[in-house]
């Protein structure tokens, strides 16, 4: 009887290890895309037209701004050079570097907790407020088919 004992023990315990090491592996592969942050695209839509915004760093901010995902805001014009959006509370900021933006940089301003799409950084130069999200490409005209209307914010990539 104890020898008998002793196999159904061993044959649950192997059972148990099996389903362990099945849902271990599942959970560190189930999530392999959504741990990579260089190379995410996030895809801002609204109506027929949608601006992707490839991710160019990996740093606290832009990790925040990827948990917040999906969300809506709304982008708006700010001094003839960039289309910004607020987010619903202001993203985590230590330990990111700050930048020198170039046209088509995507980028959050500190102070305000905004995203901006830069468009026309003539004369803007380096500063620890500005931090480097990722880069897009489209024109002034795409980026204005944004504004004024809910846009859909989310990871497609």
């Amino acid at each position: 009887m104890a020898k008998l004992y002793r196999q159904m023990t061993a044959l649950i315990l192997a059972a148990f290890l099996a389903v362990v090491g099945a849902t271990v592996s599942y959970s560190q592969t189930g999530n392999a895309g959504q741990d990579e942050v260089v190379g995410a695209v996030v895809r801002f839509s609204a109506g027929s037209t949608s601006i992707d915004l490839t991710i160019g760093e990996d740093n606290p901010t832009v990790r925040d701004f990827l948990s917040l995902l999906p969300l809506t805001m709304n982008l708006e014009e700010y001094a003839s050079r960039e289309k910004i959006g607020y987010f619903s509370r202001k993203l985590a900021t230590e330990g990111s570097p700050g930048s020198d933006p170039e046209d088509g940089d995507v980028i959050y301003f500190v102070p305000w907790g905004n995203i901006g799409f830069y468009y026309n950084t003539a004369g803007i130069g380096f500063s620890n407020q500005t931090i480097h999200i990722g880069k897009y490409n489209a024109s002034l005209q795409e980026l204005e088919q944004l504004e004024g209307k809910p846009v859909r914010v989310e990871r497609i990539q």
